[in-house]
């Protein structure tokens, strides 16, 4: 039995967006489009931003047919310009119409959460703090809608529920009879190996306690900035070791201003669950 860890995430997702897209088979092309003709394509940008997916949209036009020949002629993290053309397609047309959506929704979808990463992250630049993505991402897409974060120039948070620790709000509220510190040290006495502990506050008291402990980061949850800045000075005086992180209600308006409180980790949901898709096109040039 194959060991679904070493799945790649990427082939997983491309075949079953496949199977949501074209079923057993391309109807209208199949009645219409002989086996035999081969066609030239090329894929191009209709709007500027940051290219992601490449190498997905390759997978998905071999996946359909090994015979498609598929010419990169720009890269992962190229800054495109509106009408850059983005790779070359040559084979059976047939195959090539079936691909064409689900390649370019791939496309579309990572070079859209890559180009609003780069936004924030050109917005901070200079202050120190980092953009880092969150868990609020599309059902089955995580690893690649990450992937087009660090792609965009942001960082990954944990992966999921298995690889950091991050004591929440709704963990404090049903363990309200115990102090944070109590919590920490629950959480560090249950660990089998050195893991990273985060923890989440809502109000500065919160954060009294918080600093208190040892955990490597504290989540400020929905603080305004006069909030964050008396947070960062707390931090400073009592745990200076302790990373501050902002989260809620982050945008391109105002993340400069919280960047510049002092906290080191800004991290922005919207980047995976908001992110306007790039808008991108296949046409026929012979």
């Amino acid at each position: 039995m194959s060991d679904p860890s070493r799945v790649n995430p990427a082939d997983l997702a491309i075949k079953y967006a496949l199977r949501e897209d074209v079923g057993l088979r391309d109807i209208t092309t199949s009645a219409i489009i002989p086996k035999t003709l081969l066609i030239r394509a090329e894929i191009e940008a209709r709007e500027s931003g940051v290219l992601c997916g490449i190498e997905v949209a390759e997978k998905v036009f071999r996946h359909v047919d090994e015979n498609i020949r598929f010419l990169p002629v720009s890269a992962d993290g190229d800054l495109l310009e509106k009408g850059r053309e983005i790779a070359y397609i040559q084979g059976p047309a047939a195959s090539i119409l079936v691909a064409e959506r689900t390649a370019l929704n791939f496309l579309q979808r990572l070079s859209g959460i890559a180009t609003l990463t780069r936004k924030y992250v050109d917005k901070i630049a200079g202050t120190g703090a980092r953009i880092l993505d969150t868990r609020k991402t599309t059902p089955n897409l995580r690893a690649l809608e990450k992937y087009a974060v660090k792609i965009g120039g942001g960082r990954n948070h944990r992966f999921g529920l298995m690889d950091q620790v991050l004591i929440k709000d709704n963990h404090l509220r049903i363990l309200r009879n115990e102090s944070i510190p109590q919590i920490v040290q629950r959480v560090r006495q249950a660990s089998l190996r050195k893991t990273v502990i985060g923890i989440e506050v809502k109000n500065l008291k919160e954060l009294a306690e918080a600093l208190k402990t040892d955990v490597q980061y504290i989540l400020l949850d929905n603080m305004d900035l006069p909030t964050v800045r008396e947070a960062v000075q707390m931090r400073a005086r009592s745990a200076p070791g302790i990373e501050l992180e902002v989260s809620g209600g982050i945008s391109l308006e105002n993340v400069r201003a919280y960047a510049e409180c002092g906290v080191e980790r800004i991290s922005v949901g919207r980047l995976t669950y908001g992110a306007p898709a790039l808008d991108m096109a296949l046409d026929i040039v012979g």
